[in-house]
């Protein structure tokens, strides 16, 4: 394991990629999957999702509360750090694993929403995109004083992708899509509504996999900033970094699947380092 400054020192010099993950919105409040104090959580797969109405009456149940914590989350030293870094031009850009869209909210303006974007919602029928807000309003309208019954958010347990853990749910009315058919009836499509994130068991868009690798291929080095790397999504950026023979450097509380690939590997959080980087980078 390094030290600050054996970061500083692989660092330096280079024109970086950025790979985020949970880790660096914990100090926003929004709790990790993997992180040594999270507890044992098993996430709604795609499959489920898609196959069973009773599984996406669940889902969107806990969504609608667990979203509106995450919408009251800002950026911490972490994501503020990384927007300064970028506007210096020693960060190329950010490839987040998280759903948060904390680092557009900081300031950073190349960014790849690998896994998606928790505030927007798609059509999975017709294609149609909803924003997060106009959803939440037809829920609490087909779902009169459920979010109030449940409680205040912050009684409730949250999950990174702005779930939230509540178990009765049996009762919840699932809004489906109301854009016009696009069969061609005077209907609506009434297709599954889904949060535009990445599930697990579902494939990240290709466009987004292509863009994040031709970022990786533009810097001169990929540093990984609160990620354990436990899921092929990220860890493939690693890889592909190494092959090229580029440095890599990893921030991470706690070991990595990518720490073998590693210059550097640093067991801290990452809103102190990166805040440290902002004053040791030239």
């Amino acid at each position: 394991m390094g030290t600050l400054d054996d970061l500083v020192g692989v660092l330096k010099g280079h024109r970086l990629v950025v790979l985020t993950g949970a880790g660096i919105s914990t100090d926003s409040g929004i709790p990790d999957y993997r992180g040594p104090d999270s507890p044992q959580r098993t996430p709604m797969t795609f499959q489920q999702f898609v196959g069973d109405e009773r599984f996406r009456q669940h889902y969107w149940a806990r969504n609608q509360v667990g979203w509106r914590h995450v919408a009251t989350r800002h950026p911490n030293a972490g994501h503020r750090a990384l927007a300064e870094l970028e506007r210096r031009g020693i960060v190329q850009g950010v490839i987040t694993q998280n759903v948060d869209t904390l680092h557009e909210a900081a300031g950073s303006r190349r960014v790849i929403d690998l896994h998606g974007r928790y505030d927007e919602v798609r059509c999975l029928h017709c294609g149609t995109q909803y924003s997060r807000d106009e959803v939440a309003d037809r829920l609490d309208a087909l779902n009169p004083g459920f979010v109030e019954r449940i409680g205040e958010v912050g009684d409730v347990e949250i999950a990174p992708d702005a779930d939230a853990v509540i178990e009765r749910t049996a009762d919840f009315v699932v809004q489906a899509c109301w854009a016009p058919d696009p069969d061609g009836s005077a209907g609506e499509c009434g297709g599954i509504l889904k949060p535009d994130i990445v599930y697990f068991g579902e494939t990240v868009p290709p466009a987004r996999v292509v863009a994040s690798y031709a970022l990786v291929d533009e810097a001169d080095a990929l540093f990984v900033a609160g990620s354990s790397l436990a899921v092929q999504s990220g860890l493939r950026f690693v890889r592909h970094a190494a092959a090229a023979g580029k440095p890599i450097a990893i921030v991470n509380r706690g070991a990595t699947r990518g720490d073998r690939y590693a210059k550097v590997t640093l067991h801290a959080g990452t809103s102190e380092v990166l805040a440290a980087l902002v004053w040791l980078l030239p």
